[in-house]
C-alpha cells in the first residue's frame, strides 16, 4: 500500500478508535467523577502501549529520531493540554448527551487546522480549506440541533474548551511525529494519566475499588492509546491540519453508536450536516 493512502487509512482508524470514548465515557461517569474517569483513560492508553515497546514496528519504514532537549516544550504542552481537554470532556458528559458530545467534537478539527496554520506556519490549501470549513459548518449545525438552549450552557463551554486545548495538543504531537509513536503514547499516556489522578484527588474526588476501574482502563487503551498511535503515524505522512479533517468521521461514528446505545434519535438537522460533512470530506480526499 501506498505510504499516503496507508496513512489516510491510519488516521480513519483512530477517529474510529476515538469514536468509543464518548459513548462508553458517559456510560463510566456515572460510577467515576470526571477527573478521575479522565486519568484513567490515559492511565490505560500508557500502560496498555508499554508492551508494543518491546515489539519493532515493522509497519513504517520510516526511521524515528530520539527524543531530545528541544522536544521538552512540545512534551510538557502535550501532557498539560491532555490533562486538561479530557477532564473538561468528562465534566460536559456528565450534564450533556454522549451524542451531541460527540459532535460537538468536530470543533477540534477547526482548532488544529487553524493553530496549525497561524502559529505553526503550516500550508493550507484553498481545497484543504474548503474541506475544513464544509466541515467545521456541519459539526456546528449538529452541535446545536435541538440543544438551542446549550448556547450559554457552562458544560456546553467544557466542550469547546477541550476541543481548544486537544487543537494545541495535536499540534504539540504533530512536532514529536517523527520520534519513537509507543513512547510518545506511553508518555502521553503516564503523564497525563497520573496530572488528571491529580487533579482529581486536589479537588476532593474520590473513588472506591470496582471492575469499573479496569473497564475504564480498558476503553483508554482503545480509545486513546491505540488511536493515538494510530494518529501520530498518520501525522508523519499527512501533517497535522489534514490528519484531523479525515479525523471528522470520529465524531459521526460516536454520535451513531450514542444513537443507538442511548436511543438518541436524529433530527432533518442531522441528515442535512452529513450531506455537508460528506462534501467536506470528498473535497479533502480529492485533493
Amino acid at each position: 500500500m501506498a505510504e499516503k493512502p496507508k496513512a489516510i487509512l491510519l488516521a480513519i482508524t483512530a477517529a474510529a478508535l476515538y469514536a468509543l470514548s464518548t459513548p462508553f465515557s458517559k456510560m463510566l461517569i456515572t460510577q467515576i467523577p470526571p477527573s478521575f474517569m479522565a486519568g484513567l483513560l490515559y492511565l490505560g492508553a500508557g500502560l496498555g502501549m508499554i508492551p508494543l515497546c518491546f515489539v519493532k514496528n515493522k509497519s513504517s519504514g520510516t526511521a524515528t529520531r530520539k527524543i531530545t532537549r528541544q522536544d521538552l516544550p512540545y512534551i510538557f504542552g502535550m501532557v498539560a493540554l491532555d490533562i486538561a481537554a479530557p477532564i473538561f470532556l468528562m465534566t460536559a458528559l456528565t450534564k450533556v448527551s454522549a451524542a451531541n458530545i460527540s459532535l460537538i467534537n468536530n470543533l477540534e478539527i477547526a482548532a488544529t487546522s487553524i493553530i496549525a496554520f497561524l502559529i505553526f506556519k503550516e500550508k493550507i490549501s484553498p481545497r484543504l480549506l474548503i474541506g475544513i470549513l464544509l466541515i467545521s459548518a456541519a459539526g456546528i449545525i449538529l452541535s446545536f440541533e435541538g440543544i438551542v438552549s446549550l448556547t450559554f450552557s457552562p458544560y456546553s463551554i467544557f466542550a469547546f474548551l477541550a476541543c481548544i486545548c486537544w487543537g494545541f495538543e495535536n499540534n504539540c504531537t504533530r512536532k514529536l511525529s517523527d520520534c519513537d509513536t509507543t513512547k510518545i503514547v506511553i508518555i502521553k499516556g503516564l503523564g497525563s494519566g497520573t496530572g488528571a489522578i491529580l487533579v482529581a484527588l486536589i479537588t476532593g474526588e474520590r473513588i472506591g475499588f470496582s471492575s469499573f476501574i479496569f473497564l475504564a482502563l480498558l476503553l483508554g487503551f482503545f480509545a486513546y492509546g491505540l488511536s493515538v498511535f494510530t494518529y501520530i503515524q498518520a501525522q508523519r505522512f499527512l501533517g497535522a491540519a489534514r490528519t484531523s479533517s479525515y479525523y471528522a468521521v470520529s465524531p459521526f461514528i460516536a454520535a451513531l453508536l450514542s444513537i443507538a446505545i442511548y436511543k438518541e434519535f436524529p433530527g432533518v438537522a442531522f441528515f442535512i450536516a452529513f450531506i455537508i460533512m460528506a462534501a467536506g470530506t470528498f473535497v479533502i480526499t480529492k485533493e
